[in-house]
């Protein structure tokens, strides 16, 4: 088993192990981004999974993932959409036992696809969390299968250049820290903004990407992508933090 924290690839990073490889995914920026690098390593990125959480998430990217199939439409690779019923996000007192119960559905659909695929592993996007990433660890581990986590403990500002460098578009979905106003919301994710967000992160303490929950992202195009991605939505701001709500989006 990969232990991401030492060096953040899977056993054979050449794509040569045998089985697919399932991307965890929401068309935010740093699934998008773990995606391209696995796929730009060779690695078999045979399906997309993407799960809808119904509220606010300890495990996942909330906002507008319904925009996670237009964006695999993109990618050309299947996605596989978890509708998790079985449990109410938020509603647990104590966030470890919440971190479990969300992780449940994801596990019983990589458990569905193995009966179909053989699995060799998972790719996933956490840069600091380790509240997600021991859990992903974790039920890696119970499945036997290897975890690709190019982000892990890497310089944020540094995967942020990265990100610009390869081409990514990267759209603002949602905001909610100190520092960022209503004028974040839909803006693209450039050299100028992520410039603001290292001066924010020293000032208030934002994360430069967003790791926690500061912000959220979509990612409209990118060197993965074979049509960039349009949206057209409404913005909310109560104040102090603030989304935007897609009324359409569409390949162009």
């Amino acid at each position: 088993m990969t232990e991401p924290g030492r060096d953040s690839e899977p056993e054979d990073s050449t794509g040569t192990s045998d089985g697919a490889w399932v991307s965890l995914f929401s068309g935010g920026k740093d699934s998008s981004w773990a995606l391209y690098c696995a796929l730009e390593r060779g690695l078999p990125v045979e399906r997309l999974l993407t799960v809808h959480p119904d509220g606010d998430s300890y495990m996942y990217h909330v906002p507008e993932t319904k925009l996670a199939g237009l964006a695999a439409e993109s990618v050309g690779i299947p996605l596989v959409e978890v509708e998790p019923d079985d449990f109410e996000a938020g509603e647990a007192v104590d966030a470890g036992e919440q971190g479990d119960a969300e992780l449940e559905p994801m596990e019983a659909a990589l458990l569905e696809l193995r009966s179909s695929l053989p699995l060799a592993g998972v790719t996933a996007g956490a840069v600091e969390s380790e509240f997600q990433t021991a859990r992903i660890e974790a039920m890696c581990e119970r499945l036997g299968i290897d975890l690709f986590a190019p982000l892990w403990q890497r310089d944020p500002v540094e995967l942020g250049e990265a990100m610009l460098a390869a081409g990514f578009e990267i759209t603002i979905l949602q905001v909610a820290a100190a520092g960022l106003d209503e004028s974040w919301l839909g803006r693209t994710l450039d050299g100028d903004a992520l410039a603001e967000l290292v001066e924010l992160n020293e000032e208030y303490g934002v994360h430069v990407l967003g790791e926690g929950g500061e912000f959220e992202t979509f990612v409209t195009d990118g060197p993965h992508m074979r049509n960039p991605i349009e949206l057209t939505y409404d913005e909310e701001w109560d104040g102090t933090r603030g989304r935007i709500r897609v009324t359409d989006a569409r390949l162009r």
